[in-house]
């Protein structure tokens, strides 16, 4: 009896025991569902605010993007620094007659017409001393027709920026020219009603010869051969140089070929070599500038204190686009006023490579911000809604 008594109290302890803990389990179940009831009600409240709450992340937004003291140094050192390039390194260059852009370019040497005439094999002295071939255009007889006002430099495609190294070189080494319909010319000494030595063109010749004599001297004839090569190539780049800045520049390259009329008319309205090499130059150094800014800014990057670097680019883009921006506005005021004025040499100081690359960062600055603008509000947004973790451990 005593044993079953015994037996019964512990069965009813160990039921008192089950219940206590279903109890606790209960208490904590409840507990839980509690928390997400105040949970649903705070998301539901930034639901219900949620427009208030984005125009409070907007503001913080501009707080962490807006310029600081160190930006707006930034920003004025990269204004000087493209208003300084503007006027003294990328303005577009007088225009000089032939003879004197010859003498101010380097590597430009006295040279006459002295050719002592071997068939595409003139000697080193002789491709040195001599003028390019290409220039020649007395005795042309119609050879050189369809050039217009810039005459053979249309027309002998030793003129061109890019073929001109090939042709060019070509012709420089066997003492020839070769016009824009790839025909060849032997050029020999002749001379003028007053005994003047000039390079003139005397008989035709085959403009296959012109290249395979060339790579023949490049590769299978020794090292006399290769300084021929290397001779002329280096007169070439020198001749198209000095011929850049002249008034009647350089075509563009290749369009010669396919249609002159097309390349004269195209200089005629200012696209040339020598205003598309200052174009290139604005842009090369506009952009250069902005990069070493932009690297500069980069490196006074604070983890500790900025939101984050994607954040602080913001920041940096902003200063590249405020500067271009301010910089080629004061440009076109500028020229603009003193064109107004009667000062047409003002053109030269206008600054398309620079307003170019302006455009180009307005345009992705604003795209990288406003990507950036959308990830930083979505961000914040979410942590507001997602609030805290739930720890639901009942164990």
């Amino acid at each position: 009896m005593r044993k079953r008594s015994a037996a019964s109290l512990q069965e009813r302890q160990a039921l008192l025991d089950d219940m206590d803990s279903t109890l606790k389990d209960a208490e904590t179940i409840i507990g839980h569902m509690q928390m997400i009831a105040d949970e649903s009600a705070r998301v539901a409240e930034v639901a219900a605010n949620a427009e208030q709450i984005l125009d409070e992340i907007d503001e913080k937004f501009e707080k962490y993007t807006g310029l600081n003291k160190l930006d707006v140094s930034f920003l004025f050192l990269a204004v000087a620094l493209q208003v300084v390039r503007q006027y003294t390194l990328t303005k577009f260059p007088e225009r000089l007659d032939d003879q004197t852009a010859a003498n101010n370019t380097i590597g430009h040497g006295e040279e006459h017409s002295n050719r002592k005439h071997r068939y595409y094999n003139p000697s080193l002295e002789e491709i040195c001393s001599n003028p390019v071939p290409f220039d020649a255009n007395f005795l042309a007889n119609g050879a050189l027709e369809g050039g217009g006002y810039m005459g053979h430099r249309l027309t002998a495609i030793g003129h061109d920026p890019i073929l001109g190294l090939i042709f060019g070189t070509a012709n420089i080494v066997t003492s020839t020219l070769t016009n824009k319909n790839l025909q060849s010319y032997h050029i020999y000494t002749g001379y003028d009603k007053l005994g003047r030595s000039k390079d003139c063109l005397k008989n035709k010749a085959n403009t296959g010869l012109v290249i395979s004599k060339t790579k023949d001297k490049l590769l299978h004839e020794g090292v006399e051969g290769k300084e021929k090569v290397g001779a002329s190539l280096l007169k070439e780049i020198i001749h198209l140089r000095s011929d850049i800045y002249t008034k009647n520049s350089l075509p563009l390259p290749i369009v010669t070929v396919i249609d002159a009329g097309l390349a004269a008319e195209l200089a005629q309205r200012g696209l040339d070599m020598a205003n598309i090499v200052t174009v290139g130059k604005q842009m090369t150094f506009s952009v250069f500038i902005n990069t070493m800014i932009s690297m500069l800014h980069g490196l006074f990057y604070n983890e500790s204190v900025e939101y984050s670097r994607r954040v602080y680019e913001v920041r940096t883009r902003k200063i590249l686009s405020y500067s271009n921006f301010i910089a080629s506005a004061s440009n076109l005021i500028y020229v603009g006023a003193n064109v107004s004025l009667g000062n047409e040499s003002a053109w030269k100081s206008l600054d398309i490579g620079g307003l170019a690359v302006t455009l180009y960062r307005i345009a992705t600055d604003a795209k990288f911000i406003r990507q950036v603008k959308r990830e930083f509000i979505e961000q914040e947004f979410f942590a507001q809604i997602r609030g805290s973790e739930y720890d639901f451990d009942i164990s």
